[in-house]
């Protein structure tokens, strides 16, 4: 494990900042054409359209601008692609201004120059009318945000210029957006390995700088922020939560505070990074404070802690080609109820890749008593890669505080079930605490 771990270190931090920001515009460009290509096909098959138009423009661009190649639109763009019998055609009607750098950029198989002053919309209108699809996917959607960038004057502008057949076949992008994102390519797996695998080495090394009574959780959080400033790679959520060190009760989503850390304490770091400014991790490592003298936890926080880890393990287990996400978070919550653990309000997992939150199946529903909606019913398949909490709660002495443990790992699905990006953690990284000095001095 600690080859691997140091692998991914090298890996990663040999090159600085500009390097890495270099090989991202190599790397980025060639894996989005190959997600183009190999991808999206079957994502609008499965989505049942044939045509996918995406508007772009400056400063208040389309959330996935960058996956389609309008990233740097000045005046607006409008971005087609038809889905044909040898795959998909994509289709940029372009400004002149930046036409050039899009046929320089080769993502497209056409780029059209358009003149200044020309009615975008009526040249959508055309190639649309010349395509004759059956059902036109644009991004409006009430349930997923990143398929919701089309602006209602946008909306409005299309729906003008298009003739009423047309008009009439006008729908979501949200399934189509939900099939595409959701499953990663093999290289882009392997980059998320790399960068899992340093995640979660950095946790272990802000654990070597804990002092119990005198190092805070804010303490950790902050050597953290340097490393990773030192390394060049950013932030895999909300900077201001990330990473979430807590060494006392349950908070949820937040903020490190500046609890002093004592002996007894169970330390959760949630922490995520995002490397070659695209793909990003979410892996969770505890550490355990030993008492003066002491060498092992007691024995009810080892059963706690494996307690959780099974959870971890059994939600793997669950995680196969076909099953609902909502089967696997159940899977978790029957082994919650026989280790007795409390019931906790957080979902098993999630989706991670572009976000720390990403597109696809959610593996949740099950904690609520009610019938799964939504994400929860999606299958999961091949490609798809979730981070996913092995939970264990107790009540705290306070009334209505608890503390839980949730090991949270990243895997991927394969054909035949699912695998860990990294060695997952087994044992509680130890912390001890200093013994106190006599009146002698020993």
């Amino acid at each position: 494990m600690r080859r691997a771990l140091l692998s991914a270190i090298l890996l990663l931090s040999a090159l600085p900042a500009s390097a890495a920001e270099s090989h991202a515009q190599r790397a980025w460009p060639r894996i989005r054409k190959a997600r183009i290509q190999q991808l999206l096909p079957a994502a609008m098959e499965r989505a049942k359209v044939d045509t996918w138009v995406v508007l772009c423009r400056e400063n208040d661009n389309d959330p996935l601008a960058a996956h389609i190649g309008c990233e740097n639109a000045g005046s607006p763009a409008a971005f087609l692609f038809l889905k044909q019998k040898a795959g998909v055609r994509s289709i940029a009607l372009s400004p002149a201004g930046e036409a050039k750098a899009l046929k320089d950029v080769g993502l497209h198989d056409e780029v059209v120059s358009l003149d200044r002053g020309t009615d975008l919309y009526a040249r959508v209108a055309a190639r649309l009318a010349e395509a004759k699809p059956q059902r036109i996917a644009v991004n409006s959607s009430s349930t997923l945000t990143v398929a919701d960038g089309l602006s209602a004057t946008q909306r409005a502008r299309i729906e003008a210029a298009l003739p009423p057949a047309l008009r009439a076949r006008l729908t979501s992008s949200e399934e189509l957006v939900f099939e595409w994102l959701s499953v990663k390519l093999p290289e882009e797996v392997e980059i998320m390995r790399r960068a899992a695998a340093l995640t979660a080495s950095l946790q272990e090394e802000a654990y070597r700088t804990v002092v119990p009574g005198t190092t805070r959780d804010s303490d950790v959080a902050r050597f953290l922020k340097k490393r990773i400033a030192e390394l060049g790679v950013e932030d895999g959520w909300q900077p201001d939560q990330n990473p979430n060190v807590n060494s006392g009760v349950d908070r949820g989503h937040s903020h490190a505070t500046d609890r002093v850390i004592q002996p007894g304490d169970f330390i959760q770091t949630d922490f995520g990074i995002k490397v070659e400014g695209m793909w990003v991790t979410d892996i969770q490592r505890f550490a355990y404070v030993l008492a003066p003298g002491e060498t092992q936890p007691p024995k009810d926080a080892l059963e706690k802690w494996e307690k959780s880890k099974k959870g971890n393990r059994v939600a793997l287990a669950a995680m196969k080609p076909g099953v609902r996400g909502y089967e696997v978070d159940k899977a978790q919550r029957d082994w919650m109820r026989e280790a007795g653990s409390e019931p906790v309000m957080w979902g098993t997992g999630h989706p991670v890749g572009y976000w720390a939150h990403d597109v696809g199946p959610a593996l949740s529903g099950a904690q609520t008593g009610k019938p799964p909606t939504g994400s929860a019913l999606k299958p999961i398949r091949p490609g798809q890669v979730f981070a996913f909490d092995g939970f264990f709660a107790w009540k705290l002495a306070t009334p209505g505080e608890t503390k839980t443990l949730s090991v949270e790992e990243m895997a991927v699905v394969t054909e035949k079930g699912a695998e860990y990006l990294i060695p997952p953690q087994e044992e509680l990284i130890l912390i001890p605490s200093p013994v106190a000095k006599g009146p002698g001095g020993t």
